[in-house]
């Protein structure tokens, strides 16, 4: 089964391979083919927007196409940046300047208030343009500093403790993040769904 992943973050094509990992599935960035232009994700929230991601490939290459969108809801921010995650620093802004912009924000937030939720929703379309969603949340905090460098394209990564846990992501190797994220929680169901897909 070949399935194009919507996307040209490769720290999250890493996430999202591990996550599906089956020798009976072909995965594929947008990068690895060949698929140009990006999608306008103009969505009022993270479900039309990881549809509208899926629906970008999916009109170009007619086969199975995955898409997720994140949101991060502070609550000490009244849900900031909320669906804007990955450009609330500005559509230019690094992923060192979104880190350091996230944590001014906070510079006035006692460190039992700066609690926060990540959720992502994945969409999957079939051949057929049929479209599913999952969901998947998990709660934590923010540091006051950064303890590591950022994954790749992941601001929040050096500077989130998942409730439960010690490390902040970019410090958990892919499996342990899988197992407990956001978006491993999402991508689980999916993974499910396209196990009794391949079935019937």
């Amino acid at each position: 089964m070949r399935i194009i992943l919507s996307t040209r973050n490769r720290s999250k094509v890493d996430q999202i391979k591990a996550l599906l990992n089956d020798p009976r599935l072909s995965l594929h960035s947008l990068d690895e083919m060949n698929i140009l232009g990006d999608c306008i994700e103009d969505g009022l929230t993270l479900k039309e927007n990881a549809i509208k991601k899926a629906l970008f490939a999916w009109n170009q290459i007619k086969t199975w196409v995955i898409a997720d969108d994140t949101g991060l809801f502070i609550n000490a921010l009244g849900g900031a940046p909320g669906i804007h995650a990955a450009r609330w620093a500005g559509a230019n802004a690094s992923t060192e300047d979104t880190m350091h912009f996230t944590l001014d924000k906070l510079k006035n937030v006692a460190p039992p208030l700066r609690t926060a939720t990540f959720t992502t929703v994945a969409a999957i379309i079939s051949p057929g343009g049929n479209v599913q969603t999952f969901q998947g949340s998990v709660q934590g905090s923010f540091l006051i500093h950064p303890r590591t460098q950022c994954q790749p394209n992941m601001p929040y990564s050096a500077i989130f403790v998942p409730d439960g846990q010690e490390k902040v992501w970019a410090e958990m190797t892919v499996e342990e993040e899988n197992r407990i994220s956001h978006r491993g929680k999402a991508f689980r169901q999916l993974r499910v769904f396209l196990t009794n897909a391949r079935e019937t």
